[in-house]
């Protein structure tokens, strides 16, 4: 069985067969459906030897992000993975914290393996991966940047706006000693509540050890905080941790917020209230914009213009900050 036959069955031109194999995003979702039918009628395999012969790109979608244990991190390649697959395409991740020279070096990696573009989860190697996929010619999208990249396609989440939600919720509340507990400085940006002075902490990893640290840091200081919001579940988890054993109740004593959400927040002795990010739709937002990007040829009668998304978070509030309305101080 050949292309030919296929699309005979379809009543297409082989070059829309092509495409609806090696380029299904530029296809119109009929025309794609009817070709994908004519497929399964006709038993047709398509055959990868032959499309590196040709120099096609291989049906797969590469992620690069620096680290996959985050909830945040998990929530994003499942929307990657689920976007990816209802159009055709598998997925490729590589997780870790490569040096420049790692990154480039990768980046090689999959123009050799003429993956069909890269979605690339902002960190410290930012800037060189994304050179090289530049330099190669690799469509991109760069997720979770804060900075405007103009040369290539971006989304991010306002972290910023859940964290002003989450301050709110917290001053609705009667706080005012609200401390803030960052996450590594390595890390893509968090930029959460705009929380000043003693009351912030930078932790040196996600981890709920790295959290206990981080609120056994707070209460030693002699402004205690009476509320924590956390970069992220585990931290607050950890915080959680410190705070109990230092006696003190949570909410009635101090409330905690986090960012993201998943096991740690929902398994607590006292549930988080989370600013949880969209991150599975962020993933499945990245795809669609990689597939457009890739799809519109660059040349000097049409150039592509980049798109850059923003999504906002939304604040679940559970039992950890819900205390309630009292004048306090601090």
């Amino acid at each position: 069985m050949t292309i030919h036959e296929v699309a005979k069955e379809a009543g297409v031109s082989i070059a829309t067969v092509s495409n609806v194999l090696n380029r299904p995003a530029i296809v119109a979702a009929a025309t794609r459906q009817r070709v994908q039918d004519a497929i399964g009628a006709l038993g047709f395999v398509r055959t990868e030897g032959a499309r590196q012969l040709h120099g096609l790109p291989a049906p797969v979608i590469a992620v690069m992000l620096p680290e996959l244990a985050a909830p945040s991190a998990v929530e994003l390649n499942r929307g990657i993975e689920e976007e990816a697959s209802g159009r055709g395409f598998g997925t490729m991740v590589h997780s870790g914290r490569p040096q420049d020279a790692e990154a480039a070096g990768y980046v090689s990696f999959l123009a050799s393996q003429r993956v069909h573009g890269v979605v690339l989860v902002a960190g410290e190697w930012t800037d060189q991966a994304s050179g090289a996929l530049r330099e190669r010619g690799l469509p991109s999208v760069v997720v979770g940047d804060h900075r405007p990249r103009p040369s290539t396609c971006s989304l991010r989440i306002d972290d910023t706006a859940g964290g002003i939600d989450a301050l709110r919720h917290l001053r609705e509340r009667g706080h005012r000693a609200i401390a803030w507990v960052d996450g590594p400085a390595s890390l893509s940006p968090q930029q959460g509540p705009p929380v000043k002075g003693p009351l912030t902490v930078r932790a040196g990893a996600l981890t709920p050890e790295a959290g206990r640290q981080a609120g056994d840091e707070l209460l030693a200081r002699s402004c205690r905080p009476t509320a924590i919001v956390c970069a992220d579940v585990a931290l607050a988890s950890g915080v959680l941790q410190s705070l109990y054993r230092a006696g003190l109740r949570v909410p009635d004593d101090v409330a905690v917020v986090g960012f993201d959400d998943g096991a740690h927040g929902l398994s607590a002795v006292v549930p988080l209230t989370t600013v949880q990010r969209p991150s599975a739709e962020m993933g499945r937002q990245a795809v669609r914009l990689l597939l457009r990007e890739g799809a519109t040829p660059l040349t000097h009668e049409h150039k592509h213009e980049h798109e850059h998304l923003v999504l906002r978070p939304e604040l679940v509030v559970r039992a950890s900050s819900q205390r309630a309305t009292a004048a306090m101080s601090g």
